[in-house]
């Protein structure tokens, strides 16, 4: 019997339907007593990255600091509140301002409070 070259294998397997090549990787595992089956760890290992960059975030006001009519305006833009719920907000510092938001929108968030002379955290 001649030996096949991986290319005529691989032809091979391109003109088989997805029921034959199904048959075909049984047939291997039982002959060789493997199994075509991922581990565990290795699906846990590849879903765990991809669930860390989906983490939502929420952004604390810590201090208010020497501008506090400037942090006051930037709350009331970020949060949409009138003046007398955006100072109550500012005076209840440290405080969550917006919670649950993409990293990416949390450091937008940050930079304009602490261009205000606030100090913030994301977390």
């Amino acid at each position: 019997m001649a030996k096949l070259t991986a290319t005529q294998v691989i032809e091979s397997l391109k003109e088989m339907t997805i029921l034959e090549l199904n048959d075909l990787v049984k047939a291997i595992e039982e002959e060789f007593g493997v199994t075509a089956a991922a581990p565990a760890s290795a699906v846990a290992a590849v879903a765990a990255p991809v669930e860390e960059e989906v983490k939502d975030v929420s952004v604390i006001l810590k201090e208010v600091g020497p501008s506090k009519v400037g942090v006051i305006k930037v709350v009331r833009e970020i949060t949409g509140l009138g003046l007398v719920e955006a100072k109550g907000l500012v005076d209840k510092a440290p405080i969550a301002i917006k919670e649950n938001l993409k990293p990416e929108a949390a450091d937008e968030i940050k930079a304009k409070l602490v261009e205000a002379g606030a100090t913030v955290e994301i977390k």
